[in-house]
């Protein structure tokens, strides 16, 4: 049984008055939290409010979300239904949020490095939605930041996502390898070695990052390259 004919039976108590966060909440239990009914439901609906963050939902917000998140053909309606449904929604992003946070943290400890990594790959899919349609909206902005933090994701990770994807962001080399300001060649040099490591295709498809996420990873790498260039440069002159 797929994940999307699981989470179509999940739905039919919406046909019985439960709201959709209900239904996440009855699903919460379930263990590898990444590949949930409830962690699919509630990235599709933060998804639907991260299209919203900026006032108006686009046509190439909603093709971004089905192109990241890789819906399988003939599930679209299963997956548009809940995205819908999360747009009207009377529970604000940051519940869904808080939500997907505990299924990977229920006791509010520090992440371990797996799960800093999906949560990470979920952010930096919510600023694509945030950029399809061709800008970066201040309210986009706020609320990723927003999301990052109620994910447990320090204010340097969030700079360094922001730093390597969006176009025209402050671009210190430092935030974009996710290092302190003024760290020394040898601690930039290990951050980028392990950030070009961990976005190497076969280690993002391990992680079961989609396909096309996958795709959209060169213009982190990019950014990632370039800053070590910049600080590699710096100590050389």
């Amino acid at each position: 049984m797929s994940i999307w004919t699981r989470i179509a039976e999940a739905l039919s108590a919406l046909a019985r008055g439960e709201p959709l966060s209900m239904v996440f909440d009855r699903l919460r239990g379930e263990t590898s939290p990444e590949r949930s009914v409830g962690f699919t439901i509630a990235v599709i609906a933060l998804g639907a409010k991260m299209a919203k963050a900026d006032g108006e939902v686009s046509r190439e917000e909603v093709r971004a979300f089905r192109r990241i998140f890789s819906v399988p053909e003939g599930e679209e309606a299963h997956a548009a239904h809940v995205f819908n449904l999360a747009r009207q929604d009377v529970a604000g992003f940051d519940a869904y949020a808080r939500k997907i946070a505990k299924l990977f943290n229920p006791e509010g400890r520090p992440l371990c490095a797996d799960d800093h990594h999906v949560l990470v790959d979920l952010l930096e899919a919510l600023f694509q939605i945030a950029l399809a349609d061709g800008g970066y909206h201040p309210g986009e902005d706020a609320f990723l930041r927003h999301v990052a933090e109620i994910f447990g994701l320090d204010d340097c990770c969030f700079r360094a996502v922001r730093a390597r994807l969006v176009e025209g962001a402050p671009r210190d080399p430092f935030d974009v390898l996710g290092i302190p300001r003024g760290a020394d060649l040898e601690t930039a040099r290990a951050a980028w070695k392990a950030l070009v490591r961990d976005t190497h295709p076969d280690v993002m498809a391990a992680r079961g990052v989609p396909p096309e996420a996958v795709q959209l990873a060169e213009r982190r790498l990019i950014a990632i390259n370039a800053a070590w260039k910049e600080l590699s440069e710096r100590e050389a002159a």
